[in-house]
């Protein structure tokens, strides 16, 4: 069972930054494709960015693309998310997941463990 947690989040100004951390249990990190996802108030979560196992690759929504970027670090078993130039359209709970392949993936279905969530608030 892969534990994920969340840390970073908090409110900020628009054009500033954050990074958010999720830390990992497990001991096959490496083996795990991971994502950052997102849920704003009255809306579905969405994509927002992915890295494969080895974190050779990257994918990024195009809301985000250019402002954010995702990295890991698999002797910590930790996955990041640099965000700058932050909007207010940021604003949402941001979640770190899990999945049980190698290989990167935006699609939501495909990730098995969530972690709880972290909140960040873009101020205009």
């Amino acid at each position: 069972q892969v534990q994920l947690v969340e840390s970073g989040g908090g409110l900020v100004q628009a054009g500033g930054s954050l990074r958010l951390s999720c830390a990992t249990s497990g001991r096959t990190f490496v083996g795990y494709g991971m994502g950052w996802f997102r849920q704003a108030p009255g809306k579905e979560r969405e994509f927002v960015a992915t890295i494969s196992g080895g974190g050779g690759r990257t994918y990024y929504a195009d809301s985000v693309k250019g402002r954010f970027t995702i990295s890991r670090d698999n002797a910590k078993s930790t996955v990041y998310l640099q965000m700058n130039s932050l909007k207010p359209e940021d604003t949402a709970v941001y979640y770190c997941a899990a999945r049980s392949g190698y290989y990167a993936s935006n699609s939501a279905r495909e990730y098995d463990h969530w972690g709880q969530g972290t909140q960040i608030t873009v101020s205009s």
